[in-house]
């Protein structure tokens, strides 16, 4: 059956409209520095307390509640989780039901990957895996990974980014066989993504360095194209295994902003799975020297 978007439009504004009430209610006058009063019967906030400490109309606030058809602005929807001292999950969820796209808080510190997301890419024992953050940068991988793209170790800073290193690493781009293809759909998501967090000061600078770097990812970021996370096929070229087909998919870590864990599996094509069989089990005997010597260049 199909919805009429008349009739969507209005049943998402009375669950926005029941939301707020229900947070409203939670909210304490103490802890927001007012007064319980003698005769307050209301729990929580009063609609005309939310109002005043968001900085909006009493009327307007009151439609709001009232599920009528006005549309909040992304800074009064902000003003509003505030004064609603709503959490991370909250903030997105009444951003949602207002149809705006969330704002984006980051959280101070570096990102984290959590222990059961690194036992799950140690588990991957014979599929490369990695876990990228909000940025693309790469925060964990499993010895799959290792031995497929290189040891991420050795890269630091912006260097450990997945953009980085398709536009900006000489090794990186002379693995990947299809580069032009891959790295003309990295940079389309990597834009859909980015429109998160503009004028974020790490998203900022590690464009402005690649735009000087690549010439070819200045001009396509000039172009504007975006895409969702799309799985595919990546070939490539191991400085000793040779070529190497395998196919891959992203999938979204659950409570971490912006991280995604990304799989690949080793297809029949250019017979892979024996060549990975044998970068994890090299034959007996082989020199520590010669391992560090053929060990392939940091890519992913």
């Amino acid at each position: 059956m199909r919805i009429e978007p008349s009739t969507a439009a209005a049943a998402r504004r009375r669950e926005f409209a029941a939301f707020l009430r229900s947070r409203r209610e939670r909210v304490t006058p103490a802890s927001v520095g007012l007064s319980n009063g003698v005769r307050r019967r209301t729990p929580g906030l009063r609609r005309e307390e939310v109002a005043e400490l968001a900085g909006v109309g009493v009327t307007w606030y009151t439609w709001l509640e009232q599920a009528r058809a006005v549309n909040p602005s992304v800074e009064t929807l902000d003003a509003l989780a505030d004064t609603l001292r709503l959490d991370a999950a909250e903030r997105r969820h009444l951003f949602v039901l207002a149809g705006r796209p969330p704002s984006f808080i980051r959280e101070a510190g570096p990102e984290a990957v959590s222990a059961p997301i690194r036992r799950m890419l140690d588990s991957l024992t014979l599929q490369p895996a990695l876990v990228t953050g909000r940025r693309w940068d790469i925060l964990a991988w499993n010895r799959a990974a290792e031995a497929v793209f290189g040891d991420y170790r050795r890269l630091e800073g912006d260097e450990r980014n997945m953009m980085h290193l398709m536009f900006a690493n000489a090794a990186h781009r002379a693995m990947l066989v299809d580069w032009r293809t891959v790295a003309t759909n990295a940079l389309a998501t990597f834009r859909a993504d980015y429109a998160r967090y503009r004028g974020d000061a790490d998203f900022e600078r590690l464009i402005a360095t690649l735009s000087a770097a690549s010439a070819e990812f200045r001009q396509g970021w000039a172009v504007h194209e975006v895409l969702p996370p799309i799985p595919g096929c990546k070939r490539i070229m191991h400085p000793t295994a040779g070529r190497m087909a395998f196919e891959y998919t992203t999938f979204v870590v659950a409570d971490a902003d912006g991280q995604r864990l990304a799989v690949f599996a080793p297809l029949v094509e250019e017979d892979t799975e024996r060549k990975l069989a044998a970068l994890l089990n090299p034959p007996e005997g082989r020199s520590q020297g010669r391992r560090d010597r053929t060990r392939p260049p940091t890519v992913a």
